[in-house]
């Protein structure tokens, strides 16, 4: 069966129903160990908005434009 088939029967299930689903869903998730691209004991650099000040100063531009209109 195909998700868009189970889409419309999955929003006519309750909210308990749906909340139930979602822990079996989970539960079933939790045992599959291939479903992260992650690596354990691997460090990834995530990139963050700290010391991006160029990205701090159109913030700041797109501010004062706006408050100027």
């Amino acid at each position: 069966m195909r998700l868009s088939e189970l889409i419309p029967a999955i929003l006519k299930l309750s909210p308990t129903d749906k909340l139930e689903l979602f822990c079996i869903l989970k539960a079933e998730l939790d045992t599959n160990e291939d479903i992260s691209p992650l690596e354990p004991f691997k460090t990834y650099d995530l990139p963050t908005p700290y010391n991006s000040f160029g990205a701090g100063a159109v913030l700041m531009e797109a501010v004062n434009i706006t408050n100027e209109e």
